[in-house]
């Protein structure tokens, strides 16, 4: 937990509660305590009741003529969605037939659709003062501030000069979208659904072009609101329209709420600006506790600010903090190392920093630097899927229940030591970072698990330190009713179909790449986004009007393609990859083709097909359930697969190893001792289910830290004793962190792709990939010599990866210096083949000798 700076309030209005005073602390490497540099208030900045326009420099009452971040038409408690706002003259109901002309629907050109009648009116976007782009100013508050002789505002002092590049990049004009009936002709019988989705989609991103100046200018949406400093001082802005008043409140004006007022412009944006002071130094000083206090419908509510950057939890606190996070240039981290380019197949190692640590603690990200990102270099890997980076005040939600969007977790260390961890991952071979939820990958990608950034179901349901209720009312950023609340995962929806919720959420993807240099992303339950059954008690049978009719949230899936236009506009080395269970068609197509957009699908069904297997008798599998599992993907869409990720390791489930050799691992595992057929039965299978998987599972192969190496323990975070309301207890752990953390003390793609051979009754799977043929016995007690197996290419033929190698804990029954010369005749419908020796329960992989002669 983080130790905060302790502040004297003054007496002032009522509120929900008073954040507790804390005490600073240092903290080293080992510690999962965040150090900041905490500044004394200096009190030479005079406070005044309301600020005039000429007070700052970017003048609230100017803004408040002027910069319309809504749309016309729409009342101020923000309930409309940019769906009625965009359809203007042919207004289409959520409850009504709306395919009702489709097939005459004209499709436009790259730049084609007429936008004269829809209804939104120009916001103010970015103009230009003085050669420089101003974050706030209309062309009709130039005039305004040349005239009063104020300085323009300017962009943050610390954006670097390859955002500037990243601004100047042009993401491409939607195309006609009809290029998916040529890849899958079978989408023809629901044209209606799907041109309408596009021209949703058109309408979306020609009204953005419009009035916001694009897509790269309106996903810059954390330049414009939350706390933005310029050379003059802070302006926070913040959209609330449910509030009936606003004031900026924390420890730099003694939480005195009469001190700084906010002011509201006509679609409930509130503002206000800070001037720094007389000495020059900012009003807020970095590490300064901040909250809105608001007058909302629910009474007066303390909020942190939706897009603040970083927030922590004091000692004895539950609900976290917001801070202000603004170090001097000095302290920043600076970015050294290249993003990487984007591999060709990625191998993601699945992570968690908090639980990275061999010892029972939440481990850091300076750890992590250190500690477990040369061990991903060392296993193969290039990408790392980083989980819970966006804060989230539940350790044991996984990441998923996020409660501030644009702050990393403070449990780990600040965003700097992020920054640096991020940044020797592109050191170490060029790994990329994805985020997940979003979970964001590094490239190594970063995982936001995407459950944890744009994703729909996983914003937390916290009114304290949440988005949930921030103005009072629940139709914010979330649908309102039971609409906005997903009953499993006990979470908010968002409103994908409003205007400023589009605007955050588009920053917040952007944020991660751009500031912390993230490389793509996962988006975590996006079945749950693109259906308003959210996928729950529905089995997806592959009918397509399963995922083309009345179901589907087309605004949710018109997010998903500005989303993915985003990235791959502004960061066309970027990865996006999609969790959806149901197989909607076109998820992985392009989006100016018609698709959602997405680089890869996660392949789910894999994973839960291993454990239905591992709970039957070895004589009840059937090696053609297996290949169809594996290969029953979408042609030309690519999928990521995994045998098992994090949630095969939670705790109420088990691991792949544990329904292998169950208690066994922990006794007849040392090399000194004898095993067991259990464990000789486990350690097999382990090496073969895994092998297959990559082998034959899709064009990515994903793997949860630990379980590469059979990890022993579930994943079990700490939590105490939960009181149901019928009385019932469910018995905690007692706060322990010994199953929160990973005991480490204790790969290919190819266009050729070929299932020879599904043998039932030999057990045996035959397969090539590229210049590979892979041969698997899953036969529990059965041997085979001089085994025909048929291949495409002629050649020689030799060992380069057996599962029975002793270095794998194997019986070392094959000679790898031995020769395999491919004969000519048809096998197994293949031109050639040649005779191995097959061990029972044993993967090998016999690789080409190119450019080696034939023996006469």
């Amino acid at each position: 937990m983080v130790n905060t700076l302790s502040g004297i309030r003054l007496p002032h209005a009522p509120f929900l509660y008073k954040p507790s005073a804390g005490s600073t602390s240092l903290s080293d490497r080992n510690n999962t305590h965040v150090s900041l540099l905490f500044k004394k208030q200096s009190s030479s900045r005079m406070i005044s009741a309301v600020k005039s326009s000429y007070d700052s420099d970017s003048p609230s009452s100017v803004v408040a003529a002027s910069e319309k971040v809504l749309v016309p038409g729409v009342h101020c408690d923000g309930s409309s969605s940019s769906t009625d706002q965009l359809e203007g003259v042919d207004t289409v109901a959520e409850d009504s037939e709306i395919f009702h002309d489709a097939d005459s629907m004209k499709m436009e050109d790259d730049r084609g659709i007429n936008d004269d009648n829809i209804g939104l009116e120009a916001t103010s976007g970015y103009s230009e003062l003085d050669g420089k782009k101003d974050s706030v100013a209309s062309p009709a508050t130039t005039e305004n501030v040349k005239a009063d002789n104020v300085e323009p505002s300017v962009l943050s002092p610390n954006i670097s000069k390859k955002k500037d590049m990243v601004r100047q990049s042009s993401i491409p004009p939607p195309g006609t979208g009809q290029r998916i009936y040529e890849i899958d002709p079978l989408l023809r019988s629901h044209r209606d659904h799907l041109d309408y989705r596009y021209s949703h989609y058109r309408k979306m991103r020609d009204s953005i072009d419009k009035y916001e100046g694009g897509l790269e200018m309106f996903s810059r949406g954390y330049e414009k609101f939350g706390f933005n400093r310029s050379a003059t001082g802070v302006t926070y802005r913040e959209w609330a329209p449910g509030a009936k008043s606003a004031a900026l409140i924390g420890d730099f004006n003694n939480w005195n709420p009469n001190a700084d007022i906010m002011t509201r412009d006509n679609f409930g944006v509130w503002e206000i600006f800070l001037p720094n002071n007389a000495d020059g130094s900012p009003p807020i000083p970095h590490g300064s506790r901040v909250k809105i206090r608001m007058d909302t419908p629910s009474g007066i509510k303390d909020s942190i600010p939706a897009w603040i950057k970083f927030s922590v939890q004091a000692p004895g606190e539950i609900p976290f903090n917001g801070m202000y996070y603004d170090p001097p240039e000095e302290e920043k981290y600076s970015f050294k190392h290249p993003r990487p380019k984007k591999p060709k197949s990625l191998r993601i190692y699945e992570s968690h920093v908090g639980m990275s640590s061999t010892e029972p603690m939440i481990n850091t990200y300076a750890n992590f630097r250190d500690d477990v990102l040369p061990r991903i270099k060392k296993l193969g890997y290039n990408a790392v899927q980083i989980m819970a980076i966006q804060e989230h005040s539940y350790y044991a939600s996984f990441g998923y229940h996020v409660t501030n969007f644009f702050a990393p977790s403070s449990r780990c260390g600040t965003p700097d030591e992020l920054k640096s961890m991020i940044d020797r991952a592109h050191e170490l071979v060029a790994i990329n970072v994805f985020l997940s939820s979003f979970n964001l990958l590094i490239l190594f990608l970063l995982c936001i698990d995407p459950k944890y950034l744009t994703e729909s179901s996983h914003a937390s349901n916290n009114t304290l330190d949440g988005l949930n209720m921030f103005d009072g009312t629940d139709s914010h950023y979330f649908h309102s009713g039971s609409r906005g609340y997903h009953w499993m995962w006990d979470s908010r929806l968002f409103n994908y179909g409003h205007w400023e919720v589009i605007r955050f959420l588009l920053s917040n993807a952007r944020w991660w790449l751009e500031e912390y240099k993230f490389d793509g992303f996962r988006f975590d339950g996006v079945t749950s986004m693109m259906y308003t059954h959210h996928g729950l008690q529905v089995a997806f049978t592959g009918n397509y009007n399963e995922y083309f009719g009345f179901a589907t949230d087309v605004d949710a899936v018109v997010y998903l393609m500005l989303v993915n236009d985003l990235i791959h506009g502004l960061f066309p080395e970027a990865i996006s990859i999609g969790e959806d269970v149901s197989g909607m068609p076109t998820f992985c197509i392009s989006v100016q083709d018609g698709g959602v957009g997405f680089d890869y699908r996660l392949h789910m069904a894999i994973a839960d097909k291993w454990i239905e297997l591992l709970k039957k008798r070895d004589e009840d599998w059937r090696v053609g359930d297996i290949v169809h599992t594996l290969t029953n993907r979408r042609w030309s869409e690519k999928c990521v697969s995994y045998a098992e990720s994090h949630d095969q390791a939670l705790v109420g489930d088990k691991t792949i190893a544990f329904w292998l050799m169950d208690k066994d691992m922990y006794d007849f595992m040392a090399l000194d001792k004898p095993s067991t057929p259990l464990v000789d039965r486990g350690i097999a299978l382990h090496k073969m289910i895994r092998l297959i998987t990559m082998g034959l599972g899709g064009e990515g192969y994903l793997n949860f830290m630990g379980n590469e190496f059979g990890h022993p323990e579930w994943i079990d975070f700490p939590r105490g004793n939960q009181h149901l309301p019928d009385g019932r207890v469910v018995p905690g752990n007692g706060f322990s962190y010994d199953k929160c953390r990973r005991r480490f003390d204790l790969f290919m793609t190819s266009e050729h792709l070929y299932v020879s051979r599904k043998d039932e009754g030999d057990r045996m799977i035959v397969f090539e990939r590229g210049n590979l043929v892979f041969v698997f016995n899953f036969h529990w007690n059965n041997s085979y010599f001089d085994y025909q197996i048929g291949c495409l290419k002629p050649g020689k033929y030799k060992i380069v990866l057996d599962s029975d190698d002793k270095l794998f804990g194997g019986f070392n029954r094959l000679d790898h210096n031995a020769e395999y010369f491919t004969s000519e005749g048809w096998y197994d419908d293949r031109p050639r083949s040649f005779l191995v020796y097959a061990p029972c329960r044993t993967a090998v992989v016999y690789a080409l000798v190119e450019n080696d002669p034939q023996p006469v």
